[in-house]
């Protein structure tokens, strides 16, 4: 009869409860932790402008000022849409119609319409000459319309010429190392992305200002015929009220003496 064994010892097959809680905590059973991903896009986008080298920084100034007068512009036509006031033109026109020039100036004045400021700077100064304040007037509006268009313009031919010139200096860098072994793949496929991200950013600075610059610039386009439409209007129905009162002057002018004698005779 074999000895007993010791009180309280458990079979040789099974398993310690402490043997037990290490296997349940142990790393290799705890799931992997998930890769973060904020900041890859931050991440990803300053490599790629590390990557396309010293041009970089040109390309980025452009795309600064091309947002910001894009903005500039947005907001600024926004503004005149609410200040159109086409009512008080109809009013303007209809006042002069009747022959009363003081209504209609007195509507146009304090006006934030361009074209009914243009009309009340005209018709404060007609005697002088009509068609000069209207003109004057005319190319202050359409000064002010058009700002900035000629930056745009030149964005958008300046952006891909620096986006060009990156993909010069990247083919230059990649022929300087083909000589080298060693360095060759590397280098070149370096200087490859330095070409085609220079490219790229030149291109999509282009396309981001040459789609608001030909809206600005259709929007100038109209407010020109507006305001010559309005100036037009304005002239003529005025030169017909002119005529209209020397018509109705000459009508009930006096006879003179020597008509006046030659009916006698």
């Amino acid at each position: 009869m074999s000895p007993a064994g010791p009180v309280g010892a458990s079979p040789a097959g099974a398993a310690a409860p402490g043997a037990t809680v290490t296997a349940t905590l142990s790393p290799a059973a705890t799931a992997a932790p998930t890769p973060e991903v904020s900041g890859w896009s931050s991440n990803f986008i300053i490599d790629n402008f590390r990557k396309g080298g010293p041009i970089m920084w040109p390309i980025l100034l452009v795309s600064i000022v091309a947002l910001t007068v894009v903005i500039e512009r947005i907001f600024w036509w926004g503004g005149r849409w609410f200040r159109r006031d086409p009512k008080r033109i109809e009013k303007v026109f209809t006042a002069i119609e009747v022959g009363d020039v003081a209504e209609a100036s007195r509507l146009s004045r304090d006006s934030r319409d361009p074209v009914l400021r243009m009309m009340w700077n005209g018709l404060n100064h007609q005697h002088a000459s009509l068609q000069g304040a209207l003109q004057v007037a005319a190319g202050i509006e359409i000064k002010r319309a058009g700002r900035f268009l000629v930056v745009m313009d030149t964005l958008v031919t300046l952006a891909p010429l620096l986006g060009l010139l990156g993909t010069v200096t990247g083919l230059i860098r990649s022929f300087r190392f083909l000589g080298n072994e060693e360095l060759a793949i590397q280098a070149v496929t370096g200087g490859i992305a330095e070409a085609l991200i220079a490219t790229a950013c030149g291109l999509g600075i282009a396309i981001f200002s040459l789609i608001p610059f030909n809206f600005f610039t259709s929007r100038v386009s109209n407010l020109e015929f507006e305001l010559q439409t309005g100036a037009t209007n304005l002239e003529v129905m005025l030169e017909a009220q002119s005529k209209e009162r020397r018509e109705v002057a000459i009508g009930h002018a006096p006879s003179t003496p020597s008509s006046a004698k030659g009916s006698s005779i």
